[in-house]
């Protein structure tokens, strides 16, 4: 049930509507209801997968917070009788319960994840190549496997560490894996901030219900306007790469590149007014990425839920652990102070960024797309030191708006260039495009052959029209510090009523007249949907 069609909206107003008319203790048994009815309507054949990685988190979680409770009793009760090292011997065996049930939990899952998402693209992979013949395993890809499997990874390990307290219901934390608006493309919750909201019923508010419902409209407006005419282009290119010259190829990386920001984008905010209607706040995933100064910071506005979740979990567990801690010392004898220092966060960069790379998809272009990011950010980090000279001696002023100017519009393109390893259809392809922007005649044929990609006058004026509307909010956005996305709508909210209402009303009718659809046109082509 694609986010977009008539048939998910009918079933939302009856979800919403079933929510309050629930009494309120009861109203998460409403949302467990409807998240089931979701994946049983959408993905009925995988269902399987989701009940499966719920029961085996729930019980290892249980299992790793009874330790926890377990040990706190403990040294509560004993406190005037163990000594230091009573105290440190009892948290390392407690460590080690854990550390196996982590292990298990983690393989059991991830194990799953690989099983049907990537092994199968190996396996027929190197069957069509060392065979020559085309092999289907019949395996299914769950819906949004990669976003439950780690959501459920990041309540367990945060269970291990200690941060938050084990579920003891298992139909509610069934409802913590599932909840429908996220399980689609996100974003990532965390169990402290999202499972409190789910569990407890919220009473009816008329700014969440219409926040909620413009920011529907707002995720409509970026995708059936922007994304799906601006993928026209881009999938014409880039299926037949092979037929454009380099100016053709190089438009429609460009345009792929404002195509998966208003496609993944304005899914999540579809995702987020939905939850927000019942009085749910999901973690923002975007927060203007384009208005990057760095791709480092380009990875703290983008996809954030999956950048933090890698940070947490993967670079943290890398760059502060002993082992990698003293080999940077050992390094510094070799590779001198400073970068020696850095040994440490350039592995965990590494292992981080091919992390972001595989959770997209079991092909080398994907790896290339990892290795790409991780890349450009570490030689930033080491040459630091040298841009910091140059700025001075140009008597470049940091502060001015040109600089930040040049520094946006040079990281847009640093993403952009990257793009082309996750957008091609190998990284065969990626290579061949690539060359292709670089050859000499990169332009040749370029005003007669842009536009017989599908694409009219009217729609490049459409795109325009909409690319500039996004521009014009974000900037507002940008402006007001906006953290948590809502200086639109407040300020929507200010103004008269006849005029918020035409307001409303004329993007409603953009959506209707034109967001792109007809024969041939696939609601449920989210880019993310199938992560």
């Amino acid at each position: 049930m694609a986010f977009t069609s008539f048939n998910f909206l009918v079933f939302v107003a009856i979800v919403v509507a079933a929510y309050y008319v629930t009494p309120i203790k009861g109203r998460w048994m409403t949302l467990l209801a409807a998240s089931y009815a979701f994946y049983l309507i959408s993905s009925p054949k995988t269902f399987i997968f989701v009940i499966f990685t719920t029961i085996i988190t729930f019980l290892g979680g249980r299992y790793i917070g009874m330790q926890n409770d377990a040990q706190k009793a403990y040294l509560a009760e004993h406190k005037d009788e163990l000594t230091r090292d009573d105290k440190k011997a009892l948290k390392a065996e407690v460590q080690k319960r854990k550390r196996k049930m982590v292990a298990l939990i983690l393989i059991a899952n991830f194990g799953v994840l690989a099983v049907l998402k990537y092994f199968k693209t190996y396996i027929e992979m190197a069957a069509a190549a060392f065979g020559g013949v085309e092999m289907d395993l019949g395996l299914l890809i769950p819906l949004g496997i990669s976003f439950y499997t780690f959501q459920t990874a990041a309540y367990i390990l945060d269970l291990y560490r200690g941060k938050i307290s084990h579920d003891t219901n298992i139909a509610k934390f069934a409802l913590f894996v599932s909840f429908f608006p996220q399980i689609v493309q996100g974003p990532i919750a965390r169990h402290d901030q999202l499972a409190a909201q789910l569990y407890e019923g919220h009473k009816f508010s008329y700014e969440n219900f219409t926040f909620g419902m413009q920011l529907i409209l707002w995720g409509f407006f970026k995708k059936l306007i922007i994304a799906d005419r601006v993928a026209i282009l881009v999938n014409q290119v880039f299926d037949n790469y092979t037929d454009y010259a380099g100016g053709v190829v190089f438009v429609a990386l460009l345009f792929y590149t404002i195509q998966i920001y208003t496609d993944f984008s304005g899914g999540i905010d579809i995702a987020r007014g939905v939850a927000q209607m019942m009085g749910i706040q999901l973690s923002h995933n975007f927060m203007r990425p384009y208005f990057s100064d760095s791709l480092s910071e380009f990875w703290r506005r983008w996809h954030m839920s999956l950048s933090f979740w890698t940070r947490d979990y993967i670079f943290y567990s890398i760059a502060l652990s002993k082992f990698f801690g003293k080999l940077g010392k050992n390094m510094r004898s070799v590779l001198g102070d400073r970068v020696g220092k850095l040994v440490p966060v350039i592995i965990a960069q590494y292992a981080t960024f091919i992390t972001i790379g595989l959770w997209h998809g079991a092909e080398f272009k994907y790896v290339a797309y990892g290795l790409y990011n991780g890349t450009v950010i570490i030689l930033a980090l080491l040459l630091e030191p040298y841009f910091k000279k140059a700025i001075e001696k140009l008597h470049i002023n940091e502060k001015a708006k040109s600089w930040k100017v040049f520094q946006m519009v040079r990281t847009f393109f640093i993403v952009v260039f990257g793009r082309m390893f996750a957008k091609a259809t190998s990284f065969g392809a990626a290579l061949y495009m690539y060359g292709a922007i670089l050859r000499p005649d990169m332009g040749g044929g370029f005003s007669e052959t842009i536009m017989t990609l599908g694409l009219t006058n009217i729609d490049f004026a459409i795109i325009l029209f909409g690319c500039i509307v996004c521009f014009v909010v974000s900037v507002i956005q940008e402006r007001a510090g906006d953290n948590d996305c809502t200086t639109v709508r407040k300020k929507l909210a200010e103004t008269a009523l006849p005029i918020r209402w035409a307001i409303l009303l004329l993007a409603f009718a953009c959506v209707l007249v034109l967001g792109v659809y007809g024969p041939g046109y696939d609601a449920a082509a989210f880019i993310y949907r199938g992560f």
